[in-house]
């Protein structure tokens, strides 16, 4: 009963924490989405709820993430100006793809595909999250310094003429669906468009300045308009709040920057009689059920949409079971990945019915929950009812909170989310093919090629050709690999022969394990569980490594990882027989000599074997 109490308590401090770190960046991400503050809420709330009760990684908190939010922003924008720039009018369509998608990661955790996830390469993995970063990054810029394209008379008046084409389409569309329209006789034609007025002109013109603007490349193209109409207010508040999140970081991080940034931020331009622009209302009282999901549903309307859906699941599979695995490294546990993805399905699928974005597991939510005490699912419950209570209570006031604000919090996550580990190791990975005169990394060429059609083009085909890239590469290098060396026989899982010369009163303080094949993405999955093997009296390790003739980017992490939490222990590791090809990625981020000391790496086993008996001591 006693250890029962502990784990409450536990769980409940770090419930509470995680729901206040959680609060500022839904707000942030419903804003962003393009859905409104309240949609960020609701997908924190219920996502968490039910992630939790019904997911396979105990100390997990779900909710709105920075990818999944950048993925539906793009799908909510497609589908508005589908529908006249009318959000009313999407949003059937939107939460019924957000549903679908919720529904396809239970169908993919019931079919058992969690595990397959380990499959996705790190420079994939990379390059899309730095894209994620800057596609934030960019596309915050103009709340930032208070300009918005759709508010800009100037510019959306260079859309009417446009905008009347979009109109007199949609109308012959309308009579064509009606069978009414015919090329002899426009007299229905002209009437329906003797009906359009200005305001009309008006609203679809804005619809498509917002639409231009939107994006990387939209975003881009009208900074220089932007730079020129600043509103001074909305920058000071965007720039106080990055000022605050990073300054008040280097005082605690007991309290969560973000919160008191926004709480700071907010509580000076609202005494202060700052005229701002606040965020959309939050509606106060119970979430609303959708049920126009289910009563507007067609077949016909969702098809186009399906494919978008799909993707949408398999990226919060991969950000879930990412943040999943960073727990597990955490706690030392494993979880259960087909469970996790059935978890987070039915959190979206309830979001969605509600009106909430989707999300997925959130890595720094769940690092401080489980830093504040949090052990099982409890803490992640008790994150969305933290969120909920919060809802019903302070409604009003949070929608009074500035926009600038929100925007200057999106910033910092931008600058956070991206992989700044994969960018700093560019110079250093080997140049291992040629494209023309030109020597390049592989490793290198994957995530660019991911990071710059992700930011300027789709983010979904970005990480499609990524895969298909670096699958490409990856048989390359592996049909070479064994081209070389098809005369060798497979060995069993066996005593090599040359090991019965090891002393066996060393049998306790030495384990020997062998890696055979390369050590690459598809691979790392289990050599992460290597340590588990090791007895707790072994400290020597050694690394027999002349069957290990290749290692990737994936593979070098895991390897430095492996080292670095051996390290922890007070276990040295010997490698034998280091082949070249390892040895070079290895000496390039410095794996050796730091952690690895040339005195460390044998030629031979014999070798090995004699440095063994001159420096171990028989301790069982």
């Amino acid at each position: 009963m006693k250890d029962l109490f502990k784990h409450i308590r536990g769980d409940a401090f770090g419930g509470i924490t995680a729901g206040i770190v959680a609060l500022p960046l839904a707000l942030a991400f419903g804003v962003s989405s393009g859905l409104g503050p309240s949609a960020g809420l609701y997908g924190a709330i219920f996502i968490s709820f039910f992630a939790a009760l019904f997911g396979g990684t105990n100390t997990q908190i779900s909710g709105p993430t920075a990818p999944m939010t950048a993925v539906s922003m793009v799908i909510i924008a497609g589908i508005i100006a589908a529908n006249d720039g009318s959000v009313e009018k999407a949003l059937p369509a939107i939460l019924t793809v957000f549903l679908l998608a919720g529904i396809m990661q239970i169908g993919l955790g019931a079919m058992g595909l969690g595990k397959y996830i380990r499959y996705i390469p790190y420079p994939v993995v990379s390059g899309f999250m730095t894209a994620i970063g800057v596609i934030i990054l960019v596309t915050q810029v103009l709340p930032s310094i208070g300009y918005y394209p759709k508010e800009d008379e100037a510019y959306v008046e260079t859309f009417k003429p446009e905008a009347e084409e979009v109109i007199l389409e949609n109308i012959l569309k309308e009579e064509a669906a009606e069978d009414i329209l015919v090329l002899e006789d426009f007299k229905e034609t002209i009437a329906r468009a003797e009906q359009i007025t200005q305001e009309d002109i008006l609203k679809e013109s804005q619809t498509l300045a917002a639409q231009n603007a939107s994006g990387v490349l939209g975003a881009l193209k009208v900074l220089p308009r932007a730079l020129q109409n600043i509103n001074w207010l909305e920058l000071i508040l965007a720039l106080c709040t990055i000022f605050i999140i990073y300054g008040f970081r280097r005082i605690t991080t007991a309290i969560p920057s973000t919160l008191v940034a926004l709480v700071v931020m907010s509580a000076v331009a609202i005494i202060a009689g700052l005229d701002y622009r606040p965020i959309p209302e939050i509606p106060q009282g119970l979430p609303e059920f959708k049920s126009e999901i289910f009563t507007s549903f067609s077949l016909g309307s969702l098809t186009p949409y399906i494919f978008t859906a799909l993707t949408l699941s398999l990226l919060g599979a991969i950000d879930s079971l990412l943040t999943s695995v960073v727990a597990d490294n955490m706690t030392k546990t494993k979880h259960k990945p087909n469970k996790e993805l059935v978890g987070q399905g039915i959190g979206n699928s309830i979001a969605a019915m509600f009106g909430g974005i989707p999300g997925a597991g959130a890595t720094i939510r769940t690092v401080v929950n489980i830093n504040s005490g949090g052990k099982t699912r409890l803490s992640g419950m008790i994150a969305g009812v933290l969120l909920f209570v919060i809802l019903l209570a302070v409604a009003p006031l949070a929608s009074r909170i500035p926009a600038a604000v929100l925007a200057g919090i999106l910033i910092t996550v931008g600058i956070g989310v991206m992989d700044y580990k994969g960018l700093r190791a560019i110079p250093s990975l080997p140049k291992d093919i040629k494209l023309g005169p030109l020597k390049l990394s592989s490793e290198v060429l994957i995530m660019m090629v991911v990071l710059i059609l992700s930011s300027f083009w789709d983010l979904v085909y970005a990480v499609g050709i990524g895969l298909v890239i670096a699958s490409l590469m990856f048989m390359k290098k592996i049909g070479d690999l064994t081209a070389r060396s098809s005369g060798v026989i497979p060995l069993k899982e066996e005593t090599w022969s040359d090991e019965y010369i090891f002393p066996e009163k060393f049998a306790e303080e030495v384990f020997i394990k062998h890696l055979k094949g390369p050590l690459f993405f598809g691979s790392t999955s289990d050599f992460q569980a290597l340590t588990l093997q090791i007895p707790v009296t072994a400290s020597y390790v050694i690394l027999r490594l002349e069957r290990m003739p290749y290692m990737d980017q994936s593979g070098l992490y895991a390897m430095e990882d492996m080292l670095l939490e051996l390290k922890g222990r007070d276990t040295e590791v010997l490698f034998v027989s280091l082949l070249e090809q390892p040895r070079y990625m290895m000496e390039r981020i410095d794996i050796i000599p730091d952690l690895i000391p040339e005195e460390h790496i044998f030629k031979s086993f014999d070798d090995c074997v004699k440095w063994i008996n001159a420096n171990v001591e028989d301790k069982y």
